[in-house]
């Protein structure tokens, strides 16, 4: 029998690479990995090559594994680690104002290339040359820019990218005008980097030529990154967290990343309620468990080292699973790809190069993370931590499995946002039985502390009148609340898939 694929994604240009790879005989994993490396290319400023994720991948009837391959603190070799020279704090307007760090002493190891490489030797069914070979001639073909880049890029585009001299040329016009939405971008730097990935595996990145070219430029402009750090890392195999929702089994990301374990523990806690629609009830209780979960997190799981995160996540799940949420109040830029195949593969990918560190490593087309820069991921420092140490993540790329052989993969960008998007997405397929779309499209609310003022920040069409929190309207679907991204295989339906319209998602078929 055939194998169809279907795959979701922010951009039609990242799916069509995906299809583009399963109809050459890849599977549900090939085609996500190929969606993920097209995004990163070219869904410029929102992420970038020296990104790092994570990687959900369910075979039917097998184990599901998780691939962390998330940013490392770099530093190794350095006789003097001076942490927070060789970057600057800026402050732009995106999401109603936010401050990251940016420049060479920002970037911290990068990982997603390692987790591509080592997902695809494990479980896709193609060469790690043929998955990527569409994502090199997309680029050397040059492409437009996206609706989402173009609105990010209308902030940085000059207090993130302006500064580095190779940045500010891609991204700039002669002019000095910044691109626009459908503009022509054009990085034939990056199709030699990538040609050179394709031919010589990841190798070439972590040590080789590109390694050195990378380290080199921020060993020079007081980063922290070395050589050594690249040589050093490696992608792990973790089990997931492993949850009963529903009559859905969840598998989600684990530690050292906090945002799976946030995740199951809202879903525990909106599995005891019984909530059978959107009304008033249902925003409260969905935002006071927001608020118990998300300022736990805050209490503690910021700041302290792995030992006591492990402690604190074992107690955080402990207390959900008891539906004692009460207890919990006395204690960030991202790309999402799901895909689903009709042998009942499922890989859910989630990458993120923080907001960005402005870096474009000379002659490789590079653009770098700012991982060790994101404030809101980090408040309170990175400097006791020792190198290659996995830094903090809110991803949690997911994949759900029915007992009647449906699974999902599902995942989203967002920042701080994303579990509680998520979250809302599986209450309304799973809980409400609302269909995949309009499970994605329907209102979101999300609990934050903004200007130092805890409230929800909620989209129009969600009634917050009875709650106990100060609050902020947003008018129709906005990109700060995620973009979910879904693929569904089910044993009678057959595949489909969802992209959020707050990303101008994309959704695309394969058959081989």
């Amino acid at each position: 029998m055939p194998r169809k694929v279907i795959i979701a994604s922010d951009a039609q240009i990242v799916v069509d690479v995906a299809a583009a790879v399963a109809n050459r005989g890849g599977n549900a994993v090939d085609a996500a990995i190929a969606a993920t490396l097209s995004s990163m290319c070219t869904n410029l400023g929102i992420i970038s090559p020296g990104a790092s994720g994570f990687i959900t991948i369910w075979p039917k009837g097998e184990t599901p594994i998780v691939i962390d391959a998330y940013a490392a603190m770099p530093g190794r070799g350095l006789d003097l680690v001076e942490f927070g020279s060789g970057m600057k704090e800026v402050f732009f307007g995106y999401g109603g104002g936010m401050s990251t760090m940016v420049g060479y002493g920002s970037v911290a190891i990068p990982g997603i290339f390692a987790g591509l490489g080592l997902a695809a030797e494990k479980y896709g069914n193609l060469p790690w040359s043929e998955i990527i070979a569409p994502v090199q001639q997309q680029v050397a073909r040059g492409f437009p820019l996206s609706q989402v880049g173009a609105e990010y890029l209308s902030y940085t585009h000059q207090i993130i990218f302006g500064w580095h001299p190779d940045s500010y040329r891609v991204i700039h016009k002669a002019d000095g005008s910044y691109l626009q939405f459908g503009d022509m971008v054009r990085l034939p730097e990056l199709a030699t980097s990538l040609q050179l990935i394709a031919e010589g595996g990841i190798d070439v990145l972590y040590r080789g030529e590109l390694g050195k070219k990378i380290t080199a430029e921020i060993q020079a402009n007081q980063g922290l990154l070395t050589f050594e750090d690249l040589v050093n890392y490696r992608a792990i195999e973790r089990s997931p967290i492993i949850i009963n929702f529903g009559d859905w089994e969840i598998a989600t990301n684990p530690l050292p990343a906090i945002g799976g374990t946030c995740l199951a523990a809202m879903l525990l806690l909106m599995d005891k309620r019984q909530l059978h629609e959107w009304n008033v009830e249902t925003v409260r209780e969905i935002a006071e468990i927001q608020q118990a979960v998300l300022q736990y997190r805050s209490n503690h799981l910021e700041g302290v080292n792995e030992s006591i995160i492990e402690q604190e996540t074992t107690r955080l799940l402990e207390i959900a699973a008891k539906d004692n949420w009460q207890q919990l109040n006395k204690s960030p830029s991202t790309i999402h790809v799901s895909a689903v195949d009709s042998h009942g593969l499922a890989c859910s990918i989630s990458a993120s190069s923080g907001y960005g560190s402005g870096v474009m490593a000379g002659g490789t087309g590079l653009w770098l993370n700012n991982s060790l820069g994101e404030i809101e991921l980090h408040p309170q420092g990175l400097r006791d931590l020792s190198p290659g140490t996995r830094l903090i993540s809110n991803m949690a790329p997911t994949v759900c499995r029915h007992k009647d052989g449906a699974v999902l993969a599902i995942g989203s960008p967002g920042a701080s946002r994303i579990t509680t998007a998520i979250a809302q997405v599986l209450f309304n397929f799973i809980s409400l039985d609302l269909p995949l779309e309009q499970a994605i499209s329907h209102p979101r609310l999300h609990f934050e502390v903004f200007n130092d003022t805890p409230l929800i920040a909620f989209e129009t069409g969600l009634n917050v009148d009875t709650l106990n929190l100060s609050s902020r309207q947003f008018e129709g679907l906005s990109m700060y609340f995620g973009g979910v991204q879904a693929a569904l295989s089910h044993p009678t339906n057959g595949l489909t898939a969802a992209a959020d319209p707050r990303r101008a998602g994309s959704i695309a078929w394969g058959e081989n």
